[in-house]
């Protein structure tokens, strides 16, 4: 059986037309595929001169916490890139109102403390993203001031209309903000007057921002708001305006080497696309993939998030999004998972080793909550159960989490079994593997709906990650249709656990049929990921398969199962018990009719060489 008796429907990218069959690995990509992003809010990260606000100096600090610098350890979290949320100057605490766009915001130090921070960050090889907020500035900015004072040099840099148009705005707010006899448009609040692109003198200004941080050092920048840049008439997101004024933007910064530029286009898959376009920007955050993500593991239900990912594939150039779970402006993940550990662990399993670029929020780590307003997701980083959490030897800005006593990095950092630790051995293991960074995806087929597996190739090696989304312990048997590799015996390594578990045999489509066996018996919520090298195993500790090797698949199923792993050929016998153990099949048989069973779980004994062997069964 070759990959040819898979019913696989292959699309050109961003068509619908069916290519062939293409298992190349050799797509484009750039170093921030090779980043885990970690998203600061300064504010609330660690304060290091006790006043009570998070800085500059407090972020070097921690450093240590996130990278060490030396890729031969692995106590720290192991992030290569930093995402800074606002930290020039503003008057509200979370920054999304510019005051100064050239001028850091005092709270968290001066000029000169951003740029030892920044040093200090890529002295131990972390990219450093910042917010650029390009679609509004503070209303208490001197250009606002002046141009609602009716200056005429700074009257068109926003948007004025005599009358109030009338119209809301995509959430049903108020857009049109009365000054002073007239009124301005600012998509948020009045206290964010949008800026007017259509006006030249703003966007010459506003490009000379994005200079202005690059030639500070920066490595790149996450857009806010960006579908909203440009207005045309009604229509208040994703004009034709707001794609020209991006693709002029990537003229401006394209004169840097290697900037990466990440959108907020909070939409639907289907909406964002177009912005992740040649000479737009680099990608953008993936929205409805966390959802799926989020839906899956709360669901113990992989085929919605399967289904996506297969649409994913299709639309967006390979591996060009941003994976995530919450941030900034959603309730945090521990909150969402009714803080359930295994589910949590699920998620980032997932979104670790999907492709796409992953962005941590600060926090998710050590399972911080926070729902409903915006102060509540964004509270003080927690360090230990001391005083304050570790933040600050001061009064904290806001108050802290409620569950900082158990939940902080001193606490996870000394249990081998904490969601810390977890996070930790999953990043250290994709900057370690070239297949989860850039790898191209493939599904497993396998049978159970609670069972999220999926191929990660590049060139001659693959990853193999195996996600049980259930509380019961499940038994699958997997196949892959093709990859990128050649066809050969591949040495099996789970990296996770570091354990060898032999080798297995690839055809030359690059796939395998009904792989099965102890590697593929996942515990409730355990996730397995397996290294196919041609090299010698990773580790010497190595778990052999039972001498019998006999497996069933379909499994579960509803109509036929097979005996799989037996030799020369045999026909062994075969008796099935219900779960209560009595006798209700028997035969001597390679395959079993099921078709009449009622629904529910069996143990199925096959006498085959010289040996009774029990194998667990579910009828669905």
């Amino acid at each position: 059986v070759d990959g040819s008796d898979f019913d696989y429907p292959l699309y050109c990218f961003n068509s619908c037309t069916l290519c062939p069959l293409d298992p190349s690995t050799a797509y484009e990509t750039d170093w921030w595929n090779d980043a885990v992003f970690y998203e600061v809010f300064l504010r609330s990260f660690y304060d290091s001169d006790g006043d009570g606000i998070g800085d500059f100096q407090g972020l070097r600090d921690k450093l240590d916490y996130l990278n060490d610098g030396d890729p031969e350890t692995d106590s720290d979290l192991g992030v290569t890139g930093i995402w800074l949320m606002p930290m020039m100057d503003s008057p509200s605490y979370h920054g999304y109102d510019i005051r100064d766009y050239y001028a850091t915001e005092p709270d968290y130090g001066s000029m000169e403390d951003f740029e030892a921070f920044l040093d200090d960050a890529h002295d131990r090889g972390i990219k450093v993203i910042i917010d650029l907020v390009l679609n509004h500035s503070s209303s208490i900015h001197p250009w606002f001031q002046q141009s609602a004072a009716g200056d005429e040099t700074y009257r068109d840099w926003y948007i004025w209309s005599e009358d109030n148009p009338g119209y809301t705005g995509p959430w049903g707010q108020p857009v049109w903000h009365w000054n002073s006899g007239d009124y301005f448009y600012g998509l948020f609040w009045s206290g964010m007057p949008d800026l007017n692109y259509e006006h030249p003198p703003v966007k010459q200004e506003m490009f000379d921002v994005v200079e202005f941080w690059l030639d500070k050092g920066v490595d790149g920048y996450r857009l806010d708001a960006v579908k909203y840049l440009i207005e045309e008439g009604t229509q208040l997101e994703n004009t034709q305006g707001n794609f020209d004024l991006l693709e002029e933007f990537e003229t401006v910064h394209d004169q840097y080497e290697d900037v990466f530029t990440v959108g907020e286009v909070w939409s639907n898959t289907t909406s964002i696309v177009p912005y992740v376009q040649p000479g737009r920007l680099d990608m953008c955050f993936e929205f409805d993939l966390a959802n799926r993500i989020i839906g899956a593991v709360n669901s113990a239900n992989a085929i919605g998030l399967e289904e996506h990912m297969d649409f994913l594939k299709d639309v967006y150039p390979a591996l060009q999004y941003g994976t995530f779970l919450t941030n900034h402006d959603i309730d945090r993940i521990a909150t969402v998972l009714g803080g359930n550990q295994n589910r949590m662990r699920s998620a980032a399993s997932i979104y670790m080793t999907l492709p796409g670029v992953p962005f941590i929020y600060y926090g998710e780590e050590l399972g911080m909550t926070g729902s409903g307003d915006h102060l509540n997701i964004r509270r003080p980083m927690q360090w230990s159960d001391e005083t304050n959490a570790g933040f600050t030897e001061g009064n904290p800005w806001t108050s802290l989490g409620i569950n900082y006593p158990g939940n902080n990095v001193a606490e996870f950092e000394a249990n081998p079994n904490s969601l810390l630790n977890h996070y930790k051995k999953l990043i250290h293991i994709r900057n370690e593997q070239v297949a989860l960074r850039r790898g191209g995806y493939r599904i497993l087929e396998g049978t159970s709906d609670g069972v999220y597996a999926f191929c990660r190739d590049y060139g001659d090696e693959a990853v193999l990650v195996l996600n049980n989304l259930s509380n019961g312990t499940i038994q699958e048997a997997f196949s892959l249709a093709f990859s990128s590799m050649d066809a050969g015996d591949y040495f099996l390594t789970e990296l996770y656990g570091e354990t060898s578990f032999g080798t297995l045999t690839v055809n030359e489509d690059g796939g395998f049929i009904g792989w099965q066996g102890i590697a593929t018996e996942l515990a409730g919520h355990e996730t397995r990921i397996f290294l196919l090298s041609e090299d010698s195993p990773l580790s010497t500790e190595e778990i052999q398969e039972p001498a019998s090797s006999l497996y069933l698949f379909p499994n579960p199923a509803n109509e036929q199962i097979r005996i799989g792993g037996l030799k020369d050929d045999a026909i062994p016998f075969v008796r099935a018990y219900d779960v209560i153990g009595n006798l209700i099949h028997e035969e001597r048989a390679v395959e079993l009719d099921v078709s009449s069973w009622p629904k529910g779980p069996y143990i199925i004994e096959v006498i085959h060489d010289g040996s009774i062997v029990p194998l667990t069964f579910v009828k669905r």
